[in-house]
């Protein structure tokens, strides 16, 4: 009995002296890893350990994209995010995904200093989302502009009776899915069609009123959905400045009030290469590998399957006239 009595003592004792271990070896590690985390710049300020100015790439053709409104909604609750640049380089998209993302910038903007950079391009529904920033910054050879809307549609009824098709139907209106690809444009439909763009167009106008406090009716060509030059833009009030980032981090230092010096952190949507923690991790990894972050992306392809563009309702998107 004294034996086993020995034994289950020594058992106990043996069972501390490994917690005490393990505990100790857990807060090594720890050590180590806040070491390294404070250490870095990027990490320390993607974990949410100092304080940062997150930057949101608005590129491609826009849609109603719920995560990326979503993102900036994270943006908005970040305590560690001061500040918020977004790089804008987009011809514009369709009008409902412009009017989303204005709106859930201007609620990231009720949180956060916010400033769009204009890249090449911000025309259209672009320029629309520069609106909701408190303060543009445009390239003296940025495009941008193109204040407006279409709806447009291919009219193929000369084509299908060449190759012998005749299309049947029967509508519930004489309304019902008009405009149609498969008729002529009659005046009824014209009519429809003309209101609606008239309507989201006074809309776009209005808001250019008062985000940039002019009327647009006096401004050159703007009515008219023209295009300017950054340059032009700033002497029209459309824009507030000529430059980049680094006037868009001068501002938010001297208008603002943000800290000077802060670390620029990429935040990007689940499907667009990591954000936080562990895409700062990649991008430390690829520092010191030698190679560039953005080689990375072969490593850990994106799962987005690439699509065709298709855009329908309302657009609110500029390109380059063949006319």
């Amino acid at each position: 009995m004294a034996l086993n009595a020995e034994f289950l003592v020594d058992r106990r004792r043996l069972k501390r002296r490994l917690t005490v271990w393990r505990i100790a070896a857990i807060l090594a590690v720890l050590g180590l890893v806040a070491a390294f985390v404070f250490q870095n710049e990027d990490i320390a300020a993607a974990s949410g350990f100092k304080p940062q100015i997150a930057r949101v790439s608005i590129s491609g053709i826009i849609r109603d994209d719920r995560k990326q409104q979503a993102l900036l909604s994270d943006i908005g609750k970040a305590r560690q995010v001061k500040a918020v640049i977004l790089r804008i380089n987009s011809p514009g998209g369709t009008a409902t995904g412009g009017e989303s993302l204005f709106e859930a910038i201007r609620a990231l903007a009720e949180e956060k200093p916010v400033v769009a950079v204009f890249g090449t391009i911000a025309t259209s529904s672009a320029y629309m989302v520069g609106l909701a920033s408190d303060h543009i910054v445009a390239r003296g050879n940025s495009i941008t502009g193109s204040v407006g809307v279409i709806l447009q549609w291919a009219e193929v009824t000369e084509l299908l009776k060449n190759i012998g098709v005749k299309m049947e139907e029967v509508r519930s209106g004489p309304l019902k899915a008009k405009p149609s690809p498969f008729e002529p444009l009659g005046e009824p439909t014209r009519q429809l069609t003309e209101e609606m763009v008239s309507e989201a167009h006074k809309w776009f106008l209005d808001l250019v009123a008062k985000r940039r406090s002019i009327t647009p009716l006096d401004v050159p060509g703007l009515a008219e959905g023209r295009i300017y030059s950054g340059r032009h833009a700033l002497k029209l009030k459309l824009i507030d400045q000529i430059g980049g980032e680094e006037e868009a981090v001068a501002y938010l230092e001297k208008k603002r009030q943000i800290q000077p010096d802060l670390t620029i952190i990429d935040w990007e949507t689940n499907d667009g290469g990591g954000i936080g923690l562990w895409g700062a991790a990649l991008r430390t990894l690829a520092g010191f590998a030698g190679v560039p972050a953005s080689g990375l992306s072969n490593l850990f392809p994106s799962t987005k399957v690439l699509r065709a563009v298709q855009l329908d309702g309302l657009v609110s998107l500029w390109h380059p006239s063949r006319d």
